[in-house]
């Protein structure tokens, strides 16, 4: 049996209540990752997500030299987006932002539509209007998200993970990939099913002890 010593110290490993938002212009960055984010989240959050916005257009050009401008800036946003999006809400201070009290099945689910605008532009911009491609996507990812958050909260991890690898394989075996975007669907993917929708102990740093 754990001793009241060792029950205190589990208990100060986990993160507690969100912090309220600051003011001004770091208030909107507080409620965009959550407040209260470490310096190494934040470096973790902002690194990889710009390298991944240089990096994809980088990637793009060595496959053709045709891209417009609007295509090359929409690839850099899809990547710093997906890429940023996946580490951030993967974060302990992003998990305490996004499933405090109050945040339910309804705001996640909101969360997830508001990319389904993602796969719209890849549809148009990049697959010459497919919308075969936008409808498929589309629904699996709603669908999904539906199966995941009306889950008891201890299958949503499997059911989570199953769901992602069946849009690997569905990305792989049913859809013609995008060219310079072979990424974006097991990114957008991920960040949604996976790191976004799953709810976890909010751990804090050890440096806040």
């Amino acid at each position: 049996m754990q001793t009241e010593q060792g029950q205190n110290y589990e208990n100060s490993r986990f993160g507690g209540d969100a912090p309220t938002p600051r003011s001004g212009w770091v208030g909107m960055l507080d409620r965009f990752i959550g407040p209260g984010a470490t310096q190494a989240e934040l470096w973790i959050q902002l690194l990889p997500a710009v390298m991944a916005a240089i990096a994809a257009p980088l990637y793009a050009l060595t496959l053709s030299d045709s891209w417009t401008m609007l295509q090359l800036g929409t690839i850099a946003f899809l990547g710093l987006d997906c890429v940023g999006g996946i580490l951030t809400n993967a974060t302990a201070t992003a998990k305490r932002w996004y499933h405090r009290p109050g945040q339910g099945w309804q705001q996640h689910f909101s969360f997830v539509c508001l990319h389904v605008i993602h796969i719209f532009v890849v549809a148009m911009l990049f697959r010459g209007n497919d919308w075969r491609f936008f409808f498929l996507v589309s629904g699996y990812l709603l669908v999904a998200s539906i199966a995941i958050l009306r889950s008891p909260l201890y299958l949503q991890r499997p059911i989570a993970l199953g769901l992602y690898g069946l849009a690997l394989l569905g990305d792989r075996y049913l859809l013609s990939p995008t060219l310079g975007l072979e990424w974006f669907l097991p990114f957008l993917m991920l960040k949604l099913l996976v790191s976004h929708l799953l709810p976890e102990t909010p751990y804090q740093s050890e440096i806040d002890h």
